[in-house]
């Protein structure tokens, strides 16, 4: 059964939005992937991806404003390390320059927009 956006408020925020579209492309992108990778670095890049939309989530579902940074934090880490993951893609050959620009540009904004709910909880 699909929950409306009222019962999960996360769903409205733009940069949960984002980050979803994000994961999506992590995962389209490793399609293209030799087999071999599968379990190896598609299956950390996957774990990393999805954790930062799944953080966002579960910080909009705390009370207190420690908990809510601490999972902030969490999914400005996992981003961090999906884009570390992304650039030694590039590095061996399995993406192209242009794919990681892409993906870089749509990290980019993710992380102005973490930083910037980050900051307005220190308020």
């Amino acid at each position: 059964m699909y929950f409306s956006s009222e019962h999960f408020a996360y769903r409205k925020l733009i940069f949960y939005q984002h980050a979803r579209t994000f994961n999506k492309a992590v995962y389209l992108l490793q399609k293209k992937f030799p087999v071999e990778e599968r379990f190896a670095l598609c299956n950390q890049m996957r774990r990393a991806a999805s954790s930062i939309p799944s953080n966002i989530a579960e910080s909009s579902g705390r009370i207190s404003k420690k908990e809510k940074l601490r999972f902030i934090e969490y999914a400005q880490g996992s981003l961090s390390e999906t884009m570390s993951q992304l650039e030694l893609s590039y590095d061996v050959g399995y993406i192209t320059q242009e794919e990681l620009d892409s993906m870089d540009n749509q990290a980019s904004d993710i992380q102005k927009m973490l930083s910037g709910l980050y900051k307005s909880y220190l308020e």
